[in-house]
């Protein structure tokens, strides 16, 4: 069964009315569920318990103006108490505390302080979420509260004050209706954050994106966010390359499955990744229900919001024949078989509508060129050659950088062959077309490929430009 961060009220207003109660009671359960789980790491547990026993020489710091006595009397009453010798205290005095560590927040450098100020609010906090609330309240009457303090220590430098501040920023954030106004920079921050070597500063990253996606405004600033997507999707594969596991997989599909509410980002989301084979391959060999499962209403999305966009492209991707297969495996959840069987009864509907070229034009769009009958077909070059002249030389254009841009033996020789069958049977002004998107010099480079098929179709092509120019 599918899981997410998705606040249940917006969760229903995403949904086309088709959508059954029972599937919404199912999954806004496990949002529930998710949201008491996120943002948590062993490596974040083992930073705090050495930081609580660490010592802070508030009284030094005192003497020297960082902090006020008052404030220094604030901290000891609370430093190093348990849970249970909290309850009372924020019980009485929680909002002054709210308002102490919002100013310490915004007013100390130090990363000794900045460090144990973090401390004190993860321990506030721990196991009363609720008290998340207090910090709006303190911040309300302050310009740049309760934000502001958090995105300013994420410009520190430490790695430990950049992850819980962003945890904390991140339940600030999904707490109230108040919209931060330096989201854009937040994303920013995390797109540099997944690319970060450190496994667990990646994992963490993914929590917050789970967690801020449930508010759909979020959802298009990430998208609009500079190389945002593209790190969230790099960082998809890479976790596929390594097989780092299905839970990091799991988590990561989460962010992609809530994205694809978005119709913008539906329509534009496999144009800009190619984000659909990968989808794919995951489905294919996920050994784990769930994996199987986010990666599907991931396609239920793409196809809802966005069909004429990412259909073709999964027709190209062999999703369909997946989807048959996948229909006669048994499953624990039975929204996974209903979902597979939408998924597959959309494809087989467009499939039969499509014509040849159409899923010829998809397998350009997507990247994804081989040996499917229409390459080897005479009369399809004879009917459609002039076609990728259409729109100022679209597929033409994007067939001549498949053989710069890909590393695919299979799809540089079926790109070959295709430039061969193209001047064939095009106009004299193809060969001038190539000459201008530099084809004809890269197929002349591919004459001494590695690879001996690749060779052959540039040898093909080659030919045939220059027969079809004496």
């Amino acid at each position: 069964m599918l899981s997410a961060v998705e606040h249940s009220d917006t969760y229903v207003q995403l949904q086309t009315s088709a959508v059954s109660d029972a599937q919404l009671l199912a999954q806004n359960e496990l949002i529930e569920e998710i949201r008491t789980t996120i943002i948590s790491h062993p490596y974040l547990d083992d930073k705090l318990k050495a930081l609580k026993e660490t010592m802070v020489p508030w009284s030094e710091y005192e003497k020297i103006g960082l902090i006020t006595a008052d404030e220094v009397a604030m901290i000891e009453h609370v430093e190093n108490k348990t849970a249970e010798e909290l309850v009372p205290i924020m019980a009485e005095h929680g909002l002054y505390y709210a308002a102490l560590y919002l100013d310490l927040m915004h007013k100390l450098a130090r990363v000794d302080t900045l460090q144990k100020v973090l401390v004190l609010i993860h321990d506030m906090l721990d196991e009363h979420e609720e008290r998340i609330e207090l910090f709006h309240q303190a911040g309300s009457k302050v310009t740049d509260f309760p934000f502001g303090p958090f995105h300013k220590a994420l410009r520190i430098g430490d790695e430990f004050i950049g992850i819980q501040s962003s945890k904390i920023l991140t339940l600030l954030i999904c707490s109230t209706s108040q919209r931060d106004i330096d989201i854009y920079e937040f994303f920013r921050w995390i797109t540099f954050q997944l690319q970060s070597p450190h496994q667990h500063i990646i994992d963490l990253n993914i929590q917050i994106l789970d967690a801020l996606f449930h508010i759909p405004e979020y959802r298009e600033a990430f998208w609009k966010t500079t190389h945002a997507i593209d790190s969230l999707v790099n960082t998809l594969r890479k976790t596929q390359e390594k097989n780092a596991g299905p839970q990091k997989i799991y988590e990561i599909m989460f962010a992609l499955w809530l994205l694809t509410f978005n119709k913008t980002i539906a329509e534009n989301l496999d144009r800009k990744c190619r984000i659909i084979p990968t989808l794919v391959s995951l489905a294919k060999f996920a050994v784990k229900e769930k994996v199987v499962r986010v990666v599907i209403a991931t396609f239920k999305n793409l196809i809802e919001k966005a069909p004429a966009e990412n259909i073709p492209a999964m027709l190209v991707a062999k999703l369909l024949p997946l989807c048959e297969h996948l229909g006669t495996r048994k499953w624990n959840d039975q929204e996974i078989t209903e979902d597979i069987v939408f998924v597959q009864e959309e494809l087989q509907k467009n499939f039969q509508s499509l014509t040849t070229f159409e899923v010829y034009a998809s397998e350009l769009e997507t990247g994804m060129l081989q040996w499917s009958p229409s390459h080897s077909s005479e009369n399809f070059w004879k009917q459609n050659a002039h076609k990728l002249n259409d729109n100022d030389q679209l597929l033409l254009k994007q067939l001549s950088r498949l053989l710069s841009s890909s590393t695919d033996p299979v799809v540089l020789a079926v790109a070959c062959h295709d430039i061969g069958q193209y001047v064939k049977y095009s106009t004299s002004d193809g060969k001038k077309y190539l000459q201008a998107l530099g084809a004809k010099q890269r197929i002349m480079e591919l004459m001494t490929h590695q690879d001996p098929n690749v060779r052959y179709q540039a040898l093909c092509a080659t030919q045939k430009y220059f027969a079809m120019t004496s």
